[in-house]
This record gives structure tokens, C-alpha cells and sequence, in this order.
């Protein structure tokens, strides 16, 4: 793995690249500019079913109140195609709180079940606790989402208890 001054995370397949007010308003905007600023190419999948356009708000808010916070927050993440440059195949990355990161990460449906998130966030968990060492880490998942649990395991978490919400289920580092 290897960490640039940018915040950007290479591995072995993917590159991490950490989102910007510029890239987070282009998205929130859907102005057809994110491949531009990422220099990655977006597929009919994206943008995911499930994004929660909110949370292009909340990014927004924090890069307002600390414009140096990149890299914390969320990562695009992309992989070289054979021959067709780079392409966006999910995101992944984490939210501070005081002592504490809350991890997540979301692959297109193309790119799941191939260990891309499992490495992405071990990059991206490595990142993070050698920038901030002692960071407490958790993440949360419906209890039936097998492979998120998975991705969980992989990464050293183990099963804390349930979540705040029904359903959900809490994995900490």
C-alpha cells in the first residue's frame, strides 16, 4: 500500500482516491463532471440505488467547517479495466467522531464477491490508524447481510453487539 501527500491510497488493484468539495458537489449536482475531476470513467451503475443524497450535504458541511479534512469521510474507488483506463467501481471510508471512526464501503454490483472491499478498507483502515493511532473503529450492518459481516471479519473486526437502529449489528476493530 502506498499513501500520497493528496490522501489518495493505492493497493495491489484499486486505487482510493479521496473526494473533495469539488468532486462531492459535482455528484451531488449530477453535472456529468465526477469522471473529469477522478479521472475515472462511470459506468450505467452509477450512481448506486441505494445512495443516500444526504450525506453529499453532511460531506459538504464538514469540508465548510474543516476544508483540510480530506480523506476522512469517503474515497471513490477505482481499478484499472484492461485497456479502458480507470473506472469508479464503489466508495468506502469513514466518519469521526471524538475517538471513535465508523466505517462503510458500497462496490457496484459488477465489482462485488472479488475481495475489492476487503481491500480497500484494509488500506483504508491502515491509513487511518497510522494517521491517527489509538482511533477506535466500528461499523455497522443488517444482521442477515452475510457478506458485509464478512468484509468485517476480513478486516480484524469482531461483533460488538446491535446496532441503535433494528436489525443492524455493530463490528468493532
Amino acid at each position: 500500500m502506498q499513501v500520497s501527500n493528496r490522501k489518495d491510497i493505492v493497493t495491489a488493484r484499486l486505487v482510493l482516491i479521496a473526494v473533495t468539495p469539488e468532486s462531492v458537489a459535482s455528484e451531488k449536482a449530477q453535472d456529468g463532471k465526477l469522471g473529469a475531476i477522478i479521472g475515472a470513467r462511470l459506468t450505467g451503475e452509477w450512481p448506486p440505488k441505494d445512495w443516500e443524497p444526504h450525506v453529499f450535504d453532511l460531506m459538504l458541511k464538514r469540508f465548510a467547517a474543516d476544508p483540510e479534512d480530506v480523506g476522512w469521510g469517503r474515497y471513490v474507488a477505482l481499478r484499472d479495466e484492461t485497456g479502458d483506463g480507470r473506472v469508479l467501481i464503489g466508495t468506502l471510508g469513514g466518519f469521526r467522531r471524538e475517538d471513535e471512526c465508523e466505517v462503510g464501503y458500497s462496490l457496484l454490483p459488477a465489482f462485488q464477491r472479488k475481495g475489492y472491499a476487503t481491500e480497500g478498507m484494509r488500506a483504508f483502515l491502515a491509513w487511518a490508524l497510522e494517521t491517527e493511532p489509538g482511533l477506535q473503529v466500528m461499523a455497522q450492518t443488517l444482521a442477515g447481510h452475510g457478506e458485509s459481516v464478512r468484509v468485517m471479519e476480513k478486516c480484524g473486526m469482531r461483533f460488538a453487539g446491535s446496532g441503535v437502529e433494528e436489525g443492524m449489528v455493530v463490528y468493532r476493530l
